[in-house]
């Protein structure tokens, strides 16, 4: 716990902290409204943006003090992928989990044509609809195009998973458009998108709408996989030490918050609120539950799983999955090999995630925290044990889409 013999000196109080209106905006809600700041001594203004390149830009100029960001950000952000290069750092993650690739009511016709006797289900979608993206392209229709909510984003990445494990290139075979996450479900409805990768609540508001039909989770993608971060500049930090320890604490302690399942209800109600999504409970209630619908009156998907905010080491930031997402954008094209070679990424990863930030805020609420930084993924189908921690902590499942090595076997007929 913390030595109160030693008062701490908040550098900066008052923090005014960006964050996009989304469900897995919860742990800053969440502090905000149980009095987590408010007991660190922070006073802060949570202020909505709708775009990514919102927040990234005013937490780079300095307008907000930190915010919710998408995990590969500061990392994009430091090395200048997509504008400025801006050096930032997180020391804490936000979330595991909580997207889903969603398609619209007509694309989902053709997958289900395609599909044939043997049906459509999230292990075959991506298979299904490679079929669909050959036949468009053999009869000269319009490539398909998908919405992702930023180039370096966690949502570009599980698209390019996804559809690659079915062979499509997605720099050729179909169109990726930018669309700020509250557009999306619009987007759809007026034809500009056949689908996308979002988070909630905006898959579940355009399924209870009856405009599309949720084809795929990020749960299934990867499960347990990071997320958003809390993200600051590299100078910021440095200026402020003790008031981005006490922001690392006070949102600790909210994620254990939210994570409990006993406050979830609260908690989309909460979400819901005009103040931050302003959409209806109904629209957040399914996810925050883990009870999601894939299509309007469909059968209700249970996966307790699909939004994490503390349990399963969740608010560590692995340096390994630093390096898997500068792996991703390589991938992408969006990092240039002779400027940062494969072998820089541990070292790049290490510079802009935190762990031994995060260690010592755990440290100062008795809290048990990894003691490695990097950890292996897609060998754990089950709950397993992390022994190398201050106490073991118990992992959650790490299994990586697809389950299996060869493609599934789609319809030929025309």
């Amino acid at each position: 716990m913390i030595d109160q013999a030693e008062p701490i000196v908040i550098e900066k109080p008052d923090l005014q902290i960006g964050f996009i209106p989304l469900s897995d905006c919860a742990p800053l809600v969440a502090a905000y409204e149980k009095g987590f700041f408010e007991h660190e001594g922070l006073r802060v203004t949570l202020c909505r943006e709708r775009s990514w390149a919102s927040i990234r830009d005013k937490t780079a100029f300095g307008v907000y003090d930190a915010s919710q960001m998408l995990y590969p950000m500061p990392l994009a952000s430091t090395l200048g992928v997509g504008g400025a290069a801006v050096p930032m750092m997180s020391a804490l993650c936000l979330s595991l989990g909580g997207n889903a690739i969603t398609v619209s009511e007509s694309l989902y016709a053709e997958m289900l044509s395609a599909a044939g006797e043997a049906g459509l289900d999230e292990e075959r979608s991506a298979f299904v609809l490679s079929d669909v993206i050959k036949r468009r392209a053999q009869n000269g229709e319009p490539a398909i195009t998908l919405g992702c909510v930023f180039p370096t984003s966690t949502h570009h990445y599980e698209l390019r998973h996804w559809l690659s494990a079915a062979g499509v290139d997605c720099d050729l075979d179909v169109r990726l458009q930018v669309v700020p996450p509250p557009d999306m479900p619009d987007a759809m409805r007026e034809g500009r998108i056949d689908g996308f990768c979002v988070g909630e609540p905006w898959n579940s508001i355009t399924v209870q709408r009856g405009w599309g039909r949720i084809v795929m989770t990020k749960h299934k993608l990867w499960n347990n996989a990071p997320e958003k971060v809390l993200g600051v500049t590299t100078a910021w930090a440095e200026q402020h030490p003790a008031t981005h320890l006490a922001l690392i604490r006070a949102i600790i302690a909210a994620s254990a918050w939210c994570d409990d399942e006993a406050n979830r209800e609260e908690l989309a109600r909460m979400i819901a609120s005009e103040h931050y999504v302003d959409v209806p409970y109904e629209a957040v209630r399914p996810s925050m539950m883990g009870q999601l619908s894939l299509s309007q009156n469909g059968p209700v998907w249970d996966c307790s799983d699909f939004m994490v905010f503390n349990r399963y080491a969740a608010n560590f930031p692995w340096v390994s999955h630093g390096r898997t997402f500068l792996e991703k954008m390589a991938d992408a094209g969006q990092i240039d090999p002779n400027d940062h070679p494969a072998q820089e990424y541990d070292r790049l990863a290490a510079q802009v995630l935190q762990p031994n930030l995060y260690r010592k805020a755990c440290a100062e609420l008795d809290l048990p925290y990894p003691l490695i930084d990097h950890k292996p993924e897609g060998v754990h189908n089950e709950a397993w044990s992390l022994t190398q921690a201050t106490r073991p902590i118990v992992m959650g499942p790490d299994q990586i889409f697809p389950s299996q090595a060869s493609p599934v076997e789609v319809s030929s007929d025309p």
